[in-house]
């Protein structure tokens, strides 16, 4: 790593001959014996003008992000990780837009805008120049640790402003052309610790960094893309490690399988299904859940039915627990066909969740059938049928991998349609969805092998509410 030249004694010396020699020089205000010359008061005048597509354009940044937070807010709640900090800065940007939307107003904001401070030289601070083996304050050169305010530079030759003790950075503010960092800093001067950045095209992060660059936990708060809170690594965005709380809402699916294990049958106990592990990848430090909530698998296709279904959706409701039914979409009929086939031999009862579309197929299967587009298209003719018949706006289940590569150019879909993701990780989907599989491998009391865990995507009050409406907005 590039590091800033240490003053040495020959540097020291060279400038001690230049001063003698040549007192009318530059360098005469750091003359040893002589203090340098502080004007009684310094005026400082600022002026800048704003024109009224710049107000614009910020008012609608500062929307976009606050969109976002809406959205953050409503699913989390103070017992998350970073909670507190997204909602400090969510109530930065409401007043920035409360000021933004008062210059929009204004008739007077095109204008320039001047103000003059004057400060006193008794209210200034001797501002040290910070080098390697010392310091400059007032003329002289320091060999002892630094304690205070400084300036100095870091080996890209950038400068920073920094409060030292004991030679050590407390804190610091460097500004170039990407953006204004403040925060904590390493002995290179690089962001180390908690810091915030704020870059020019209006993204801000707020977090832990190391080596300069976001590392830990954090959130990045963008006009431009979905509000990233969680872990960082080397700069780049990991996710969201969720804390698996008993406030949080579990739920389950299952179908023939929780039922078959080769030729043995088994019953499942639906006065004991209680979780007892989230799965391998994710510590529940000991804890059990209740079930909330329970998917159970109706129809595969045009000719595949659960033999169970009926027997479990009857005894899971008498438990209270809420049921909801799901169809496994096939490539091999059509999207009418499966709609109605569903439809027909599933029940739907009042206060059921909302039936879901399980979207899984191979790339191979949607590349046989002409590519994404085919394929959503077949998604949209099955949702809108179902939506009809029950009366109830369907839930698509699909993977991280799936809406990554195969729903570039289906917006409208998931703008329509919550979303049911199944992400075997230990980082929440980075989507916006109403439910997370975050697990094959769960166990459950009164069930017999694996079981599918998931967590809603919200607290009790935002469950209570889609337990109502059967939409998540």
């Amino acid at each position: 790593m590039k590091k800033v030249r240490d003053i040495t004694y020959t540097d020291l010396l060279i400038l001690a001959i230049i001063v003698i020699i040549n007192p009318t020089s530059t360098l005469t205000p750091y003359h040893p014996f002589k203090a340098p010359c502080i004007p009684g008061k310094v005026e400082i005048r600022y002026t800048k003008t704003i024109p009224t597509d710049s107000i614009a354009n910020c008012l609608k940044e500062t929307e976009a992000q606050l969109s976002e937070m809406k959205y953050y807010l409503k699913v989390h709640n103070v017992t998350d990780e970073g909670y507190n900090q997204v909602a400090r800065y969510n109530a930065t940007l409401m007043d920035r837009k409360v000021r933004l939307a008062k210059l929009a107003s204004s008739t007077s904001h095109t204008g320039s805008t001047s103000q003059t401070i004057t400060i006193p030289a008794k209210d200034r601070p001797l501002i040290a120049v910070k080098l390697s083996k010392g310091y400059w304050r007032a003329g002289h050169y320091h060999f002892t640790p630094l304690n205070g305010k400084a300036i100095t530079r870091d080996d890209q030759g950038r400068i920073i402003s920094a409060v030292y003790a004991a030679d050590t950075v407390v804190s610091a503010i460097r500004i170039d052309s990407t953006g204004i960092y403040q925060g904590q800093m390493d002995a290179y001067l690089q962001a180390s610790g908690q810091g915030v950045f704020i870059a020019h095209n209006g993204n801000y992060y707020e977090g832990h960094w190391q080596y300069g660059r976001p590392h830990g936990f954090g959130f990045l708060s963008s006009p431009y893309q979905q509000l990233k809170t969680g872990e960082w690594k080397n700069g780049k965005f990991l996710g969201e490690r969720l804390r698996y709380t008993s406030e949080r809402i579990y739920g389950i699916d299952i179908s023939r399988h929780q039922h078959e294990k080769g030729r043995k049958r088994y019953g499942i106990d639906w006065e004991k299904v209680r979780i007892t592990s989230l799965g391998a990848r994710h510590n529940a430090e000991g804890r059990t859940f209740p079930i909330s909530f329970v998917y159970i698998k109706s129809t595969e296709g045009t000719n595949i039915r659960n033999r169970y279904f009926l027997s479990d959706y009857m005894k899971a409701k008498k438990q209270g627990i809420h049921v909801g039914a799901y169809h496994f979409f096939s490539l091999k009929s059509p999207a009418k066909a499966q709609a109605n086939y569903f439809v027909n031999h599933t029940l739907f009862r009042k206060g059921d969740f909302p039936p879901v579309l399980d979207v899984e197929p191979t790339d191979a299967q949607i590349r046989k059938i002409g590519g994404d587009e085919e394929l959503m298209n077949r998604v949209r003719v099955f949702m809108s049928i179902v939506e009809q018949r029950t009366g109830m706006r369907p839930i698509l289940y699909i993977s991280q991998s799936f809406i990554n590569h195969h729903m570039n150019n289906a917006s409208n879909i998931k703008q329509k349609y919550n979303v049911w993701i199944a992400r075997y990780g230990q980082y929440k989907p980075d989507v916006k969805l109403v439910y997370w599989q975050l697990c094959p491998d769960g166990k459950v009391d009164g069930i017999t092998g694996a079981v599918d865990i998931n967590v809603f995507n919200g607290y009790q009050a935002q469950f209570d509410e889609f337990i109502q409406t059967g939409f998540y907005k």
